[in-house]
């Protein structure tokens, strides 16, 4: 065996379509990427990722039990060294905003050419990133074009939550926060998106998609 010879990239690929999920891993297996587990939901996905630890999980943005991006936080957290790609059929802002804050490293439209799938697992898998040219796009344009306020990742964060129905106190826990640290957050949230009350706020950020 050659010094140059490198072991093929491992990946999980999930998707809730059985015939999606067929073809894209029939077609990363010809281009030399070892599949080495299948799922059909997240919770599924996540339970291949941790125990068989890929270098890159291929997952699809929705679907059943967990979604792709909450996938990817869990998945952070337990096991770091695999590298999630994002499979999805939306571009949206707000959805590729929350995808980056929770640790994606790369995004695919499923209408994109089958090979750039393959670059995009070899990107990741070798510590880049890859953000498909369409969605690359819609993230330059939606900073540039609009003057949209520009929230931290926190401050995101806490308005999601808010969003969700939380309190204060519920936030701080979820986020591992004081409740005072919440309120700060809120408030300069709140200067961002010229708002007077903090429904108001997450009003603005839902409907100028900063958060989902």
């Amino acid at each position: 065996m050659s010094s140059s010879s490198q072991a093929p990239i491992s990946c999980v690929v999930a998707d809730d379509h059985p015939a999606v999920l067929e073809a894209v891993a029939e077609f990363l297996v010809q281009g030399g990427i070892e599949v080495i587990a299948r799922a059909r939901d997240g919770e599924e996905a996540l339970e291949k990722i941790e125990q068989r630890k890929p270098q890159v999980a291929l997952v699809d943005v929705r679907m059943p039990k967990l979604g792709g991006i909450e996938l990817t936080r869990r998945a952070q957290r337990s096991t770091p060294e695999t590298s999630i790609l994002l499979y999805t059929g939306y571009g949206d802002r707000a959805l590729l905003t929350e995808a980056l804050d929770a640790g994606v490293r790369g995004f695919v439209l499923k209408e994109a050419p089958m090979d750039d799938l393959l670059r995009a697992v070899q990107s990741v898998a070798s510590g880049g990133t890859y953000v498909d040219p369409v969605l690359a796009g819609t993230l330059a344009a939606s900073s540039i074009g609009n003057k949209l306020p520009e929230l931290t990742q926190r401050e995101r964060d806490v308005l999601r939550l808010l969003a969700d129905g939380l309190a204060n106190e519920e936030i701080g826990k979820r986020l591992y926060i004081s409740a005072e640290t919440v309120r700060t957050h809120v408030r300069k949230a709140m200067d961002k998106l010229d708002a007077d009350t903090r429904t108001q706020a997450v009003a603005r950020a839902l409907r100028d998609r900063l958060i989902a």
